[in-house]
């Protein structure tokens, strides 16, 4: 479809220029310093410890998650303890905009959460501009579905030309409920629509956190608060969607993909998920060896090419 070729990119992409951004973590409250690089080709998304002995690297791939809760937890391999987490955000903001290999130094264990969305991360990418590199960009193209539940949690992805989401959300509060969203994951759509949905949470929730120690950057210019009355924010400018709940959840669900190390073509359908079965989702999915094949971006787009102008013909 021609849509397709607008969305499959023959080419892989790094930043035109290293950038730099600092905020505090959500959960330590530390200041947190990072700066993004370009890397070379099939380099992939890393991840440095600047502040730990050696630097210890830290691949951005969903078999180096080791820990779920709150928040995705990227680990090194081999011994330490180095670990980055608070991931989702930064990489919702490198995939939705084409970043295949960037270099990401980090002086704290946490990403800085900024306003709680991944718009003040875009707006450093962009910043930083973006540059074609000469190696083919790899996708991992599904070709039979691929099934993940767990209680009334699921996860599946069934062949499609794109990437494509289609995601609900169900919560008791008056102001949430049930809400969907559905869409091709293109780089004007994030920008538009999905990267300035903030995290989320009920009040006496982020209170609790604070009791146990965590949550100690959160404050109103990062978290939704939901009201005790569940029906309003406690936010003075309120939402910046209307359905803000379930464009957050998209952001989270396209981050963590993002860890599958290379765009999937896929239509993804996830109901009341979160980061624990988006980890479960990509192990099982590379687990099925027979549902995907890896394809090049230059032959995706020249098969396209060929069927358009069959077509035409």
């Amino acid at each position: 479809s021609k849509k397709a070729s607008v969305i499959v990119e023959a080419y892989q992409h790094t930043l035109r220029r290293p950038t730099y951004c600092t905020g505090v973590g959500l959960h330590s409250g530390r200041k947190t310093r990072m700066a993004l690089y370009p890397a070379p080709e099939n380099s992939g998304i890393t991840f440095v410890r600047s502040d730990l002995p050696g630097s210890p690297e830290i691949p951005a791939r969903f078999d180096r998650v080791g820990d779920t809760t709150l928040a995705t937890t990227l680990t090194a391999p081999g011994e330490g303890r180095a670990r980055v987490s608070t991931v989702e955000h930064l990489m919702g903001a490198l995939s939705g905009l084409g970043i295949d290999n960037a270099c990401i130094t980090v002086d704290s264990p946490e990403i800085p959460i900024m306003d709680g969305s991944a718009r003040p991360f875009v707006e450093v990418l962009r910043q930083a501009g973006r540059r074609r590199q000469n190696a083919p960009r790899r996708y991992l193209r599904v070709i039979k579905p691929v099934e993940c539940a767990d209680g009334g949690r699921s996860m599946r992805i069934e062949p499609a030309d794109d990437f494509r989401v289609t995601c609900g959300i169900d919560f008791d509060a008056e102001l949430i409920k049930r809400q969907r969203y559905s869409g091709a994951v293109t780089r004007r759509g994030f920008i538009a629509g999905i990267a300035g949905a903030r995290t989320f949470g009920y009040v006496e929730e982020v209170e609790k956190l604070w009791q146990m120690g965590l949550a100690l950057g959160g404050s109103l210019d990062c978290v939704i608060a939901i009201h005790w009355d569940r029906r309003s924010v406690l936010n003075e400018n309120g939402l910046r969607y209307k359905d803000e709940f379930v464009r957050h959840k998209m952001l989270d669900i396209i981050g963590d993909m993002g860890l599958a190390g290379m765009p999937i073509l896929g239509h993804l359908t996830a109901e009341r998920s979160g980061h624990k079965l988006h980890h479960e989702f990509l192990k099982v999915l590379f687990d099925r060896t027979d549902c995907w094949e890896y394809v090049n971006g230059d032959e995706l787009r020249d098969s396209v090419a060929g069927s358009a102008i069959k077509r035409a013909a």
